[in-house]
């Protein structure tokens, strides 16, 4: 026979857990609960000033673990778990965390670019334990595009496929990186800062979930693809990459062109954004908005179209 508590929804458990755990840390408990993400790859709660977060389904206990314990290690990078493992829950795994304030997307102007290149500066430093996994930067990019190839016809299928061809097989998940033995974050971009102590602490990373050893360029490849797309203003990528190079960054040279580094992953952050973007169009069954028409003409520039490849996008 089925319990009750296993009839229950994941969200409904989850937010059960996130209070449970929140009066365990203190007894003023001010009780206020949301949801901050349900989505298919990740679950999060808040309690007050506790969050949880289930896991993406199928996500390997045994990668967890040493990326939850290299966020405690690093509480001048990362946001710490408030517990040293993950615990199971309808079959997914359960991390809990302090809740941080997140970048007010409202507000560009504040956007805290110098605290990310510095954050990721440290981390980038930091040396990598033996049991730390591979970073999942690649392997993202290539489930964004594998699901471009499912999603059916469009036009700017095949400038986003030929962008992807043409990169390097490392780039595509299909090989290993060269240069691959830094502390990577896997999938950064101003989502995944937060105050901590909230509401004004000091700036943290979060989101462990990509973490791991590859090439430390990956991590800049994000705001490097949108400076050079022209969606980032000059500026604000100078005080990002400053703030790196002050931070003695190993990714980039310490000064001159960081462009020799930042090339292939930035290209491979484009082609991500935009097979995401195209998928989601699909998905939604609307046109292509400024900023998504902005990344596949930016992988139009990449490289040449193959006629064959344009016919069977279309089909």
């Amino acid at each position: 026979m089925t319990s009750p508590a296993t009839e229950r929804p994941l969200l409904t458990d989850l937010t059960l857990r996130a209070g449970a755990r929140a009066h365990e840390i203190t007894s003023a408990c001010p009780c206020g609960a949301a949801t901050l993400a349900d989505r298919p790859d990740a679950t999060v709660v808040r309690h007050a000033g506790t969050v949880a977060k289930a896991h993406a389904p199928g996500t390997d206990p045994a990668g967890l673990a040493p990326r939850l314990a290299l966020a405690a290690r690093l509480p001048d990078v990362f946001l710490p778990p408030l517990a040293p493992a993950a615990t199971p829950l309808h079959g997914r795994l359960v991390t809990f965390w302090p809740y941080g304030t997140p970048v007010d997307p409202e507000d560009p102007d504040a956007a805290p670019w110098e605290a990310a290149g510095t954050l990721l500066a440290r981390l980038h430093r930091a040396p990598a334990p033996a049991a730390l996994p591979a970073m999942r930067g690649p392997a993202k990019a290539a489930h964004a595009v594998a699901r471009l190839r499912a999603a059916g016809p469009h036009p700017a299928v095949a400038p986003v496929l030929s962008a992807w061809r043409a990169l390097p097989g490392w780039a595509r998940g299909e090989a290993p990186a060269p240069g691959a033995g830094s502390v990577c974050h896997g999938d950064l971009h101003l989502g995944q800062l937060v105050r901590h102590p909230a509401p004004d602490g000091p700036w943290r990373l979060i989101d462990v979930d990509d973490l791991g050893v590859g090439v430390p360029a990956w991590d800049l490849a994000r705001p490097a693809a949108w400076y050079a797309c022209g969606l980032l203003p000059a500026e604000e990528w100078t005080r990002f990459l400053t703030a790196y190079r002050s931070g003695h960054g190993p990714a980039v040279p310490p000064d001159g062109d960081p462009w020799g580094a930042l090339d292939v992953p930035a290209r491979a952050l484009t082609v991500q954004s935009a097979a995401r973007a195209v998928t989601k169009a699909l998905a939604d069954g609307r046109p292509l908005d400024e900023v998504e028409l902005c990344l596949v003409d930016a992988c139009a520039r990449m490289g040449f179209v193959p006629p064959q490849l344009a016919a069977d996008s279309a089909k």
